[in-house]
């Protein structure tokens, strides 16, 4: 062998070891972490059994407990890559579904080309296009769903959101209903459904408000006392709408819906400056409260308070900038 010819050769051997030995240091974008105590364990037994799909997955769970979500998302994937499992498949369209709604849906659409029946990957593709706001493509998938599953009461709640954005009222009353129907202990969902029932002055909302006081052993919550506020208010009957919304705030005196509605309905009662009371409070309670400033603002106008009205209506839109109406009435003041 030439001199020439040997040095080629051991040059050859030399990028061979050099690559070998890359392949066994199994690099990753996370190394920095993935290197260092409370992982190292697992990621020295990865090196050592890298098809080994049940490793990757014990790997992502300690990395989402410490809040490394795109490394958790990075083992997750090869968890599902290597082992196809519908397990890994859901839990890793969950976690994209909290920040890559995109993502989700398309990883979710080439999951259920696997598993096609997955009840939970479905609901979660639902999910997903609800984000992206694809409010026709996600009812279809919530309708389907329900379909193959008339007792998923996530989907029933997600569709009633969806209808209530297309401005179906009836029918989002109607799925949350069912979904009333299946967990009637659900004091979640039963506040849901009596607020429901309230803005549709159904008197469905007092039955169920007060089953819900009835329930509260503690007396410490004042939902059911907002509830019937607001049926009462949309009833026309103001009084009772009053009294009740005055009931919860008394019950949690940092509720500043009820606070907002007890103030509005005194200001069209042209009691301006007991209106005024109840928005200072609600402002005090929260100093970030755009529609209690804009409100205190109607108020001072009203009793020709101009340069204060102002004032609050140019906070109130400081504070949220879709408050257009705050912007508006502080510049027809002088």
């Amino acid at each position: 062998m030439n001199i020439v010819t040997k040095l080629f050769f051991n040059s050859f051997l030399i990028l061979i070891l050099i690559s070998s030995c890359n392949d066994n240091k199994q690099t990753s974008a996370f190394d920095n972490i993935l290197l260092k105590e409370p992982f190292n364990q697992l990621t020295d037994s990865i090196k050592m059994d890298n098809k080994n799909a049940d490793l990757y997955y014990r790997r992502s769970i300690l990395l989402q407990k410490n809040n490394f979500s795109e490394a958790t998302i990075a083992d997750l994937q090869k968890a599902w890559d290597i082992s196809g499992k519908e397990d890994y498949a859901f839990e890793l369209s969950s976690l994209l579904l909290e920040n890559k709604p995109v993502a989700a849906e398309k990883f979710i659409m080439d999951a259920l080309k696997k598993f096609p029946n997955s009840i939970f990957l479905s609901l979660n593709l639902a999910r997903s296009q609800a984000a992206q706001n694809k409010t026709d493509a996600a009812l279809q998938t919530c309708t389907a769903l329900l379909q193959k599953e008339p007792a998923l009461i996530d989907a029933w709640m997600l569709k009633a959101q969806l209808q209530e954005k297309k401005g179906d009222v009836p029918g989002s009353l109607l799925s949350l209903k069912n979904a009333y129907t299946l967990a009637p202990f659900d004091v979640q969902l039963t506040y849901e459904l009596a607020f429901k029932y309230a803005q549709s002055k159904n008197p469905k909302a007092i039955t169920l408000a007060d089953s819900l006081i009835r329930l509260d052993a503690s007396a410490s919550h004042a939902e059911p006392y907002y509830f019937k506020g607001v049926y009462y208010y949309n009833n026309n009957e103001k009084a009772k709408a009053l009294q009740f919304f005055s009931e919860a705030i008394l019950h949690n005196h940092n509720f500043l819906d009820a606070h907002l509605e007890k103030g509005r309905i005194l200001f069209e009662q042209k009691k301006y400056t007991d209106a005024l009371s109840v928005f200072q409070l609600a402002t005090q309670v929260s100093i970030t409260f755009a529609d209690g400033y804009y409100w205190l603002g109607k108020c001072q106008e009203a009793l020709k308070l101009k340069q204060e009205a102002k004032q609050n209506y140019n906070r109130a839109f400081g504070l949220d900038k879709t408050l257009t109406e705050a912007k508006e009435a502080a510049d027809k003041i002088n």
